[in-house]
């Protein structure tokens, strides 16, 4: 239950739906209804399938490259705190290449928009994708890997509601409601990142040691 938790808190709070409700109903106003519900759920399912492909993909990724876990979890660490200052600061759009003026008119000329730009980048991101393949290496026991894939089920599927009932939220909490909320999630998330960051620098030490 602890690790189901834990993992359902890291990606939640990187993934942040939160911040994704604005960019959804800035891209799905002209669309009915029944229409965004189903832009959120393949919004919702292109999110799981790419995070199951990175995963389970991750170790031969790694391998192929030559890239030590902790690298990857120093680099993974940086990716995840940045997006938590940029979630701190009200620039997570920026962040995620969403204000570029190109960027923008393509997406507002897309007639779907559930693969990108919401389910990648705005949710699994570099920092999610660079979580799991780290997840995939520390745990190896097939009990450990069915609770973290059960956690990532569980967050896609919140992610759906989240997205499903953007509206009502937004019209809620409101932008501000909206803007407090990543605030404090982006805090959560930069504690995250370093957590990572000195985990890996520890091991790294504790080697050089021996």
């Amino acid at each position: 239950m602890e690790l189901f938790l834990a993992t359902f808190g890291a990606l939640f709070s990187i993934m942040n739906p939160l911040g994704t409700v604005p960019v959804f109903v800035g891209l799905s106003l002209e669309n009915t209804k029944k229409e965004r519900a189903v832009i959120a759920f393949w919004t919702s399912l292109n999110a799981c399938i790419i995070l199951l492909l990175s995963f389970f993909a991750g170790k031969y990724i790694l391998s192929f490259f030559g890239i030590s876990i902790d690298a990857l979890k120093i680099a993974g660490g940086l990716i995840i705190a940045s997006s938590g200052f940029a979630l701190l600061t009200g620039k997570f759009a920026e962040h995620k290449g969403m204000k570029r003026k190109r960027v923008e008119e393509d997406i507002r000329s897309r007639n779907e928009i559930s693969l990108t730009p919401l389910a990648i980048p705005m949710l699994a991101g570099p920092g999610t994708i660079s979580l799991l393949i780290t997840y995939n290496q520390e745990f190896q026991e097939l009990e450990d890997k069915g609770i973290i894939i059960g956690a990532l089920l569980f967050t896609t599927i919140c992610i759906y509601l989240i997205l499903k009932s953007s509206y009502l939220i937004v019209k809620f909490l409101g932008a501000s409601g909206i803007n407090a909320l990543s605030r404090i999630i982006g805090f959560i998330v930069i504690a995250i990142g370093i957590e990572y960051i000195i985990s890996s620098v520890v091991n790294i030490i504790t080697h050089l040691n021996l």
